[in-house]
């Protein structure tokens, strides 16, 4: 399958440099070849959670002493399930692809299932000498290559030991969630290994922006309860699509391989006042030789607050709060085609003078994880991850967990 079209999935894999098939079940169909592809994976999860609770903080906190506990579910990835389709009309590439995402974990007798998720469906056309252009919903571009460079995709990360759809991975503790956004986008052909993508990208509902009063701990980046405080002021919705775009550069000598890229991000949002706009920049490196690899990340924004984009970027009054963090991440394969790595990340969100002191001002997280390719397609995993997250008071909660699991590619 084009990569271009296994953004999630393969992209996901080769990122990291898994053992797994850059193509699924390949049928031909007429004037089409259609691509059956996805993967299944599930985590047990062993977490100690520590401390009090903090507004936004990543970490479970216990609020009465030491507490642990354990659980079944996916990781980072969901469980996807991918059709996809190509062919060549009229001088161009036509693609598409539509993908269902379930879960695999439920706490609840008799409720036959878990939440399932459609994360994926677009079309692509274009053709080498010019570059293409997708239309529907897909993985975003401001901030894509931090996730799919983050070894935790992977595995589980942060937010672990409750059943839902997904866990948090490094979302959140080192970068902003790329996120699932409907989107008309061009990318440009591959010249020389400089390639860009630049799009419109739905704006997201900036009620998200008011200072929630929530704690994003166990339910997963995609089941987070926002309950917001009540400030009677307008509708903060955005006015018009938010603008993402990208550029990077690949280069392979020898036995090194790497890729630089930068991105930015700008959304214009209602009800603010003269700070309006929410906006973003990073910049990222990944490079590979002689079975090592690093990888270091780095955004600043105002407005786009923390984990979830625009998730408390701004305070009651209008006032965009400062966001900025990063991660450094190393790996190493083994003789026996064993990956180790280990990484730090941290997201930090600034407080302007109408700030509760409940919100979270730092989460950091540290992993440790071994990934082993036991066959092909399969790939068995083993994490420690220690996620810390600190209020503007100071206020501190703590979560230590191991997850073993496996994660399948076909």
């Amino acid at each position: 399958m084009n990569k271009n079209i296994k953004l999630a999935v393969a992209g996901a894999v080769l990122a990291l440099g898994a053992t797994a098939a850059n193509a699924g079940i390949i049928i031909p169909a007429g004037d089409w070849t259609v691509d059956i592809s996805g993967n299944v994976n599930s985590y047990y999860t062993n977490t100690r959670k520590e401390g009090d609770s903090v507004v936004g903080g990543l970490a479970m906190a216990s609020d009465t002493g030491t507490k642990n506990a354990a659980g079944i579910s996916t990781g980072l990835l969901p469980n996807f399930l991918s059709v996809a389709g190509s062919t060549r009309q009229n001088d161009l590439d036509v693609t598409f692809l539509i993908s269902i995402n379930p879960g695999s974990s439920q706490n609840n007798a008799g409720s036959g299932g878990s939440s399932t998720e459609h994360r994926q469906a677009f079309l692509t056309f274009g053709d080498k000498s010019w570059g293409s252009v997708k239309i529907g919903k897909d993985l975003g571009i401001f901030a894509s290559d931090a996730i799919l460079n983050d070894m935790t995709l992977l595995g589980v990360g942060s937010a672990s030991g409750a059943p839902g759809t997904t866990t948090l991975g490094r979302i959140g503790s080192g970068f902003m969630y790329a996120d699932w956004k409907s989107q008309i986008a061009y990318t440009t052909p591959n010249m020389g290994g400089f390639q860009a993508t630049v799009g419109l990208t739905q704006s997201w509902d900036a009620l998200a922006s008011q200072l929630s009063t929530d704690v994003l701990s166990t339910a997963g980046v995609n089941t987070v309860a926002r309950t917001l405080a009540s400030t009677g002021s307008t509708s903060r919705g955005g006015s018009s699509t938010a603008f993402e775009g990208k550029a990077s550069y690949s280069f392979s000598a020898n036995d090194a391989s790497g890729k630089v890229w930068v991105g930015g991000f700008s959304q214009k949002v209602e009800g603010i006042g003269s700070q309006d706009r929410a906006h973003a920049v990073d910049i990222g490196a990944n490079v590979n030789m002689a079975g090592f690899g690093l990888t270091g990340y780095y955004y600043k924004g105002e407005g786009i607050g923390t984990t979830l984009m625009l998730r408390d970027g701004y305070d009651t009054s209008g006032r965009r709060r400062e966001s900025d963090g990063g991660y450094v991440q190393a790996t190493y394969v083994l003789p026996t085609k064993t990956k180790v790595g280990i990484s730090y990340g941290v997201s930090n969100l600034d407080q302007t003078a109408e700030t509760a002191t409940a919100l979270v001002k730092e989460n950091n997280m540290y992993t440790a994880g071994l990934y082993h390719p036991l066959t092909k397609h399969l790939n068995l995993v083993a994490e420690y991850n220690n996620v810390e997250s600190k209020a503007q008071t100071n206020v501190e909660s703590k979560t230590k967990n191991v997850s073993l699991g496996a994660i399948l590619f076909f």
